[in-house]
């Protein structure tokens, strides 16, 4: 699998990972973490167990294969997510992919912390209800939302977003009862987090 900028990098397609016990709590679990919590954070939020996340923390972060989740978009842009393995280097970058260009553009990323400018929720939201039926990647709404989430710097986010959040939480696996504490969770964190200037050219512009 080649990705413009990541030849140095063992990049494997990983949608396949999506559906197996652990992912979403390795993948989502950290944006619930600021320390600000009431209640601590854990796995079974997202209908998983400690020894799921254990499991799949091996696969996610093994240096020889890096992950790469692609959000292909049938109108304008879309996305791509990647486990950047590097020994005493991990992260995870996030990429915009443009309709007619053969490169990709890095708009943030995560390393310990989150860096970079973000989308806001409509945005956010667009790219996941647009799927492209003719490229390989996530094709799923909800699956491509939850792997867009971690990209919101938006602090002001309509009403309507929990009880998306929440659906696609439960399509995923998370249990009814635990799902809207996950979401609230999320929301909280990321909205509180966000840096999201309205005044900035938004990465969807292409400029």
């Amino acid at each position: 699998m080649l990705i413009k900028g990541y030849d140095v990098g063992p990049l494997v397609p990983g949608e396949s990972l999506l559906v197996h016990p652990g992912f979403w709590s390795n993948y989502l679990l950290t944006l619930c973490s600021d320390g600000g919590c009431a209640e601590p954070p854990v796995p079974e939020w997202f209908g998983e167990d400690g020894a799921d996340a254990d499991a799949m923390s091996e696969v996610l972060f093994d240096p020889e294969r890096w992950p790469v989740f692609r959000v292909p978009a049938e109108n304008g842009p879309g996305a791509v997510v990647i486990y950047r393995n590097l020994d005493g280097d991990y992260g995870t970058d996030y990429l915009l992919t443009h309709p007619g260009r053969s490169y990709v553009e890095q708009i943030a990323g995560w390393d310990g912390d989150f860096s970079g400018t973000g989308l806001t929720w409509l945005e956010l939201v667009r790219i996941a209800d647009n799927p492209s039926l003719a490229a390989e990647g996530a094709q799923d709404t909800a699956i491509r939302l939850l792997l867009l989430l971690p990209l919101l710097t938006d602090p002001d986010i309509p009403e309507s977003a929990s009880a998306r959040l929440v659906t696609a939480l439960t399509v995923v696996g998370a249990p009814q009862d635990t799902a809207s504490i996950a979401a609230e969770h999320l929301l909280t964190h990321l909205t509180r987090r966000s840096r999201h200037d309205p005044a900035w050219a938004s990465p969807l512009s292409g400029s």
